[in-house]
């Protein structure tokens, strides 16, 4: 059975600091995620609901469909049952000013500035979306790494992901695999869909030690590009939204010519 890791209890003050502590820092080298309680406040929170309800009744391109990935549980085609389900709302930041403006906030331009160890750059072509799971189409992510498709420098990314609403296993959460940041893996871990390949042994005995990340409204799960993480279906009737960007130190540049430096990108101010 996988861990559970809750979102720790609210600090008593209703102001959290906008900086991480050295033993959080220390937590997030040795585990490659952090959890950081009510980072978004309830009135960003709501502001971002309210953008993505309204995007997705029309909805309002640029949009990938659940039927696109082709990935466990999607619609097997656009013109199957299901087959318009949204599965991200892209290019989140251009939707609203409130996506910016949470991005440059203390609270979180601060701390990626910690665990990133120099000014913050966002690229806009890697997550920079509204992640959706709807009841009865959303799909299973297997285990993965998200730099495995990107192509920077140097492998060192982090991405935030930011609760909209609670996030459980039964509805979808994230689960991630601590410490496998940190960890090499030869080509041969993994399937043709660069995941990781379940039935070796060595596989399933790292899978083993998964972790269910609970999350509440306003909650934000840091975790480095090099964690392995996954997702299940929705299997509630209500969907479920998440905010997720991703952020790199500015020395760790894109690679020419890659889809890495297909866009332009957002600098972060300097905390």
């Amino acid at each position: 059975m996988p861990t559970e890791i809750s979102s720790p209890s609210k600090r008593s003050s209703p102001l959290l600091p906008d900086c991480f502590s050295a033993d959080e820092i220390e937590q997030f080298h040795r585990d490659g995620f952090i959890i950081v309680p009510g980072m978004g406040d309830a009135s960003t929170v709501e502001t971002m609901l309210s953008v993505t309800r309204t995007h997705l009744e029309q909805p309002i391109e640029p949009v990938e469909l659940e039927a696109d990935v082709h990935y466990p549980g999607a619609p097997p085609s656009r013109s199957a049952a299901g087959g318009r389900t949204v599965r991200r709302l892209l290019m989140a930041h251009a939707r609203h000013p409130v996506f910016t403006q949470w991005i440059c906030s203390p609270g979180v331009a601060g701390r990626l500035s910690q665990l990133l160890a120099a000014p913050v750059v966002m690229p806009l072509t890697h997550h920079n979306c509204i992640m959706t799971k709807q009841p009865q189409y959303s799909s299973q992510t297997h285990w993965h790494q998200d730099i495995r498709f990107w192509s920077f420098e140097q492998p060192n990314l982090v991405s935030l992901w930011l609760a909209l609403g609670n996030e459980t296993p039964e509805n979808g959460c994230l689960s991630v695999i601590p410490g496998t940041h940190a960890m090499q893996f030869a080509p041969d871990r993994f399937d043709e869909g660069c995941f990781l390949d379940p039935t070796q042994p060595q596989n399933q005995e790292l899978i083993d030690r998964r972790v269910d990340v609970k999350l509440s409204p306003g909650d934000v799960l840091f975790f480095h590009s090099r964690t392995f993480h996954a997702a299940g279906n929705n299997t509630t009737d209500e969907s479920k939204f998440s905010v997720v960007f991703t952020f790199r130190p500015t020395e760790n540049r894109p690679l020419p010519g890659t889809r890495s430096a297909a866009l332009a990108e957002l600098m972060l101010p300097v905390i």
